[in-house]
Formats: C-alpha cells, structure tokens, sequence
C-alpha cells in the first residue's frame, strides 16, 4: 500500500497538463538512487532513500483523465516528492509516434501500437495496459434520438443520412463532430462501430481533445460525436448501439463491442521512475478507486479479451 503525504480529492474535471513541467530530457534518476522503491524505502545504513526524476506521458485524450488524476497522487505518495509526471494529450497516435521516437516515457494510445506505427517500430514498445474503456456514440439532448444500428451509425458518418429525422429523431440537419486521424478514440469507433474507415465529410467539425468533442455536442444544434464513457453526463445523450448500452457490465460481458484496451507504452524496458509509476497506474490504490469513478474498467474484470486483430475470446 503506498503512503501519501497528502491525499488530493478527486478532480474529473482536469485535462490540462499535470502540475510541474518537465525537461525535454524526462524520465531519468538524478537523485543516484537507482534501487528504491515508490514509497521510499529504507537502504542498507537505515536512512530512507528517494527516487528522483521526471516522467513525459503523451498521447490518447480518453486515457488523460486517468493518468492526470494518477500522477496527482503518485507525487504525493511519500518517497516521490522529488518526481514530476507531464501528462498531455495529442491523441494515440501523437503518443505512440513520440514514444517511439523517445520524445515522450509513455505514449498512452487507445489502440494497438501495430495499428497506428510500422512493424520495425511497433515491435520496439513495449505494452503496459492499465485499463479498458468504453466508448458511447453521444449526440445533443434536443435530436430525439435514443438508439441506432450499426448501419445506420455507418450512413451517418458516411454522409448517406444528412437529417435526424431519416432515423426517427427531429427534423434538424446532422452535424458531425470527429477527431482527428491520429485519434486512437476514432480508430475504435470506426473500427467497432461503423465496421471501417469513415472519410472527412464535408461540413463535419474536427476537434482534437475527447472534451472539446463533448463541448460541441452539447452545444451545437443536431450534432453527433463519440466519446469514452468517462466524458458522459447529461449534458448530452449516450445513444445504445443496436439496442444495448454503453455500461460497465455489458463490455466486461463482450455483449457491447465499442471498447479498448488502455495502454501505456514504453520504449524497451522503462526506467525505474518511470516503472514506479507504471506500478503504480496497475496498483490497487488507483485500479480499486479511480479506475472505477471516473468510468473506466479494470482489466481484471473483464470476461473476454480482444487481439490486435479484434478477435474476441472468452477469458
């Protein structure tokens, strides 16, 4: 069990970058203390010894609320006063391509690291899955609509059905709010929503964070978009797919199929501070509490479990 210092209280609202920036040349040990432990443990002579550093982690928006509010913690955990964690955002692929290029520790990345990079640099990082995630088509409270199928999901953003009213809601123009191509949020949507690729519409709004995303839903008349459960409130409507909702228990089950592994990949091996904090992301302080409140899904509980190909098998 880590000790804290202090505990902070839950902040769901944070997605700017975690407190104290860091240098470009992050995640090493300058202290000298290479073989402590995150909570400060005691070396030879008695004296309690520090781990001291820093950790760049960059990458998927949907994952940020996560690690955001984990690294808050871990720098109050007692031995870690002297490591600062960067958290930003960019989206999965921005993550993945500059922890391959050892510009970031941690490239955290809603998808599969050989989704999104080439073979040759795939196989240098290393995977560390910290979550699952859900992922809910989300549109504004005033379009009446509450269900859609696969196929109507794929005319939508396929520009095959342009009104609300094609698909039982109000008379109102269908506006797209998407991400970015780089976005690992939008490679799951597609992937396990639509059932593949979708183009840039025409008259469709890209934004690059999962929380400008539910800004413009919420605001904009007749818009759709897709957000991680962790986003959802109501302040907008989570629409079920083909009859079934976005919940906890029907994506452990395998019975709702628009989720992804949470990941947070390394370069090789991590270093020591960054491994204390990947440790600490899997520990029970974080999976038994924030894991669950700000909506994500241990990887323990899940029943079934998905390839990079996306086949599902039964745990």
């Amino acid at each position: 069990m880590f000790k804290r210092v202090k505990k902070l209280p839950l902040m769901m609202t944070t997605l700017a970058m975690t407190v104290v920036l860091a240098a470009c040349g992050s995640g090493t040990s300058t202290s000298g203390s290479g073989d402590t432990d995150p909570a400060g443990s005691s070396n030879g002579g008695g004296e309690a010894t520090q781990l001291s550093g820093s950790v760049l982690a960059v990458g998927s928006t949907a994952l940020q609320p996560l690690v955001d509010q984990a690294a808050q913690d871990f720098m109050m955990v007692e031995g870690n006063e002297n490591i600062t964690v960067q958290v930003q955002g960019g989206g999965s692929g921005t993550g993945l391509t500059q922890v391959a290029d050892k510009q970031a520790d941690i490239g955290n990345s809603d998808v599969f690291a050989e989704e999104k990079l080439e073979a040759d640099q795939a196989s240098q990082l290393v995977d560390h899955q910290v979550a699952v995630v859900g992922m809910a088509t989300v549109v504004n409270k005033e379009v009446g609509v509450t269900d859609l199928t696969k196929q109507q999901l794929s005319d939508i953003f396929n520009g095959k059905v342009t009104n609300w009213s094609e698909v039982g809601g109000a008379d109102q123009d269908i506006v797209i709010i998407n991400r970015p191509a780089s976005s690992g949020t939008r490679a799951t949507f597609e992937k396990y929503a639509l059932g593949g690729a979708a183009p840039d519409l025409e008259g469709s709004i890209q934004e690059e964070s999962s929380g400008n995303v539910k800004k413009l839903v919420t605001e904009t008349p007749g818009a759709i978009g897709y957000l991680a459960l962790s986003y959802l409130d109501d302040t907008l409507t989570a629409v079920k797919y083909e009859g079934i909702e976005a919940t906890v228990e029907n994506i452990e089950s395998g019975e709702y199929p628009v989720w992804a592994y949470q990941h947070m990949y390394t370069n090789g091996e991590p270093n020591e501070v960054t491994k204390a904090f990947l440790d600490y992301m899997v520990s029970d302080e974080v999976q038994n509490t924030y894991v669950v409140e700000l909506g994500y899904i241990p990887v323990s509980g899940m029943q079934v479990e998905r390839d990079v190909e996306g086949n599902i098998t039964k745990k």
